[in-house]
């Protein structure tokens, strides 16, 4: 984990995941720590491996005061923009907490309309160790259901590629058209 300067407990970190894919919904947690929290096992979820951030996820749902992960469709992407989707997928995770914290921070530096004053802080998901969690929260949720995906069009290789444009995929939907999760308006050329 990157060294910090932040009290822990009463802040919640706001952090999405999904955005470049071309394929499935964006994902938005949203996380209040307790002060005793053992910050030791988080990291910005792109640096973690899948094993670890598995291990990060039950440690937060089991440990955190509050958290929520919040989504916008892969239609809604396509409706309003990826921006857009983003920030709706950190305000539905907001709103779905139980918990009022003293401050809310979102990695970036764009913030969802909220009840309440939000910061952005750019790279928070690698300094403020309740982003760092929202962030695990947000790509754990999601890779799972890319995963559920997978099972459904296998051909696609969501359980490998999360719905990023990768190589394969690509070259499969250029095989056998759009998935049925596609975000309207991307085209493979």
């Amino acid at each position: 984990m990157a060294g910090f300067d932040f009290p822990v407990s009463g802040i919640c970190g706001i952090d999405e995941a999904g955005r470049g894919p071309l394929t499935g919904p964006v994902s938005a947690g949203a996380v209040i720590l307790p002060e005793a929290f053992p910050i030791e096992i988080l990291d910005d979820s792109k640096v973690l491996s899948q094993a670890g951030r598995e291990r990060a996820y039950e440690v937060i749902v089991a440990g955190a005061l509050d958290w929520a992960v919040g989504w916008a469709t892969w239609e809604e992407i396509g409706r309003i923009n990826i921006l857009a989707a983003s920030l709706l997928a950190m305000k539905r995770a907001y709103c779905a907490l139980s918990l009022e914290p003293r401050i809310v921070i979102v990695d970036g530096n764009r913030i969802p309309q909220l009840e309440r004053p939000a910061y952005a802080l750019i790279k928070g998901d690698s300094i403020l160790p309740s982003i760092m969690a929202a962030s695990i929260l947000a790509k754990v949720a999601r890779d799972r259901v890319m995963d559920r995906l997978d099972s459904i069009e296998p051909w696609f290789g969501f359980a490998r590629n999360k719905g990023y444009p990768t190589k394969a995929h690509r070259e499969a939907i250029k095989k056998t058209g759009l998935s049925l999760w596609a975000r309207p308006g991307f085209r493979i050329g």
